[in-house]
């Protein structure tokens, strides 16, 4: 793997040093996590719960992710000196080093599992481990070098959160959640693949199958179809299982409607432009479809 010289390390500035520790994390990753915990604790508590328990839910949430984003970096610093998009990361400019990016996030997951644990509830601090120890262990050691399926088995460690989420609030698990486990699941290939249309050169370049980089333009656009119509089916199962009201069933219809749009455009051209409009769609999606889940239950519940 790449490492940086010790002259590297020693002459960076602390600003930058501090930048490179908080890009460890991925902020702009936990964004998109915090954006599905803290709507699935408003359905799951039928209305606003504690801020001292959103506080301490959301930390212990980005604790975890964070420890998790930046073993990941860890051990993928070889292929991303290799790729474009990765080549500014902290571990290839030798902004921060190996062995300290380790130690800083194992600090971190002992952190999340603490804060959980003291100010939550058991459950969910072994459900954030958990998914930290899926992320890192299964996809990024195991199948992201290894098979073409990777971000569809891999993509279960960011769907962890709204067990997280709900756990936070009862203390248990139900099907509810478990189907809002299954709507990121689903939703992540197509989000994913969307942005590695554009970069599938980078992940050929670092022997990473990801499914652009390895298939055809046709049946990268069959999958990401494919998996968008499976999305819009799980969103209006939810509505039964959790009781949702109409302003979330109407939401889940027009914002699924969209986003299998985009898929189908993609599906008859999967050129960087179609693809890319589809990936800002899929973030706007879920941030708009879990934002419908708490009105939902703030004005109907």
């Amino acid at each position: 793997m790449a490492t940086a010289s010790p002259a590297v390390l020693t002459h960076q500035p602390i600003r930058a040093r501090m930048g490179g520790f908080l890009a460890l994390t991925k902020p702009r990753i936990i964004e998109l996590l915090l954006v599905t915990t803290l709507p699935t604790m408003v359905v799951a508590h039928r209305g606003v719960p504690s801020l001292a328990l959103m506080a301490t839910t959301l930390a212990g949430g980005t604790l975890a992710a964070g420890g998790a984003n930046a073993i990941n970096m860890w051990h993928d610093r070889d292929i991303d000196a290799l790729m474009k998009r990765t080549a500014q990361r902290p571990l290839v400019t030798g902004v921060v080093g190996p062995t300290e990016a380790l130690a800083f996030a194992l600090a971190l997951e002992v952190a999340a599992f603490a804060v959980l644990w003291s100010a939550v509830n058991l459950l969910s601090a072994v459900l954030a481990a958990a998914a930290t120890a899926f992320y890192v262990f299964v996809y990024t050691m195991w199948l992201k070098r290894t098979t073409k399926q990777n971000i569809v088995i891999g993509g279960a460690a960011g769907a962890v959160p709204v067990l997280v989420g709900w756990s936070a609030v009862t203390n248990s698990l139900s099907w509810a959640p478990v189907v809002l486990f299954a709507l990121i699941c689903v939703w992540t290939p197509p989000h994913f693949w969307a942005l590695a249309i554009k970069y599938k050169d980078d992940y050929s370049a670092a022997d990473v199958p990801m499914l652009p980089s390895v298939s055809d333009d046709a049946t990268v656009g069959r999958q990401i179809l494919g998996y968008t119509f499976l999305l819009f089916a799980v969103s209006l199962v939810f509505a039964p299982v959790a009781q949702m009201g109409a302003i979330y069933v109407a939401s889940a219809v027009v914002l699924g409607a969209i986003f299998v749009l985009f898929a189908l455009r993609v599906r008859r051209e999967a050129s960087v432009a179609n693809a890319m409009r589809l990936f800002g769609w899929s973030i706007t999606y879920v941030t708009l479809l879990f934002g419908a889940m708490a009105i939902d239950q703030l004005v109907l519940g």
